[in-house]
This record gives structure tokens, sequence and C-alpha cells, in this order.
């Protein structure tokens, strides 16, 4: 089983593959776990466009974050 995962350091960007139970540090810090971003919302948030065949409660990033 394959326990090693990508870490990305918060302060340089910097990435890195260690073993999971133990990050490595980068900038004084340990490196946190990248995690992939969200897909981008397709559904709209408003019940007059709502569609009964949509899939809701899947997580997405709506745009508010200002990272699109």
């Amino acid at each position: 089983m394959d326990d090693k995962c990508i870490f990305n350091c918060e302060i340089c960007g910097n990435e890195s593959e260690a073993l999971k139970d133990c990050p490595p540090e980068c900038c004084g810090k340990p490196m946190a776990e990248k995690t992939d971003p969200l897909p981008v919302c397709e559904v709209s948030a408003t019940a007059e466009h709502a569609r009964l065949d949509d899939d809701f409660g899947e997580p997405c990033d709506d745009g508010r974050s200002g990272n699109v």
C-alpha cells in the first residue's frame, strides 16, 4: 500500500513527496498536504434556474472566494 502523498509549502510554493504520516518541513514550518481545488459550480444557486435532475450537495467553487 502506497502511503506517499504530495506536500506543498504555503510560504514558497515548493512541492515534495513524502510519507503521509511524516510531512516534510520547508521555510521552518511543516508542509501541508496538497489538495485538488474544487471544480467550478455549474449549478445555479437560485430556485428559478435549478433543475430537478442536477446532483446537488457536491462541493464546488461558486466564485465567491475570488480564486476563479
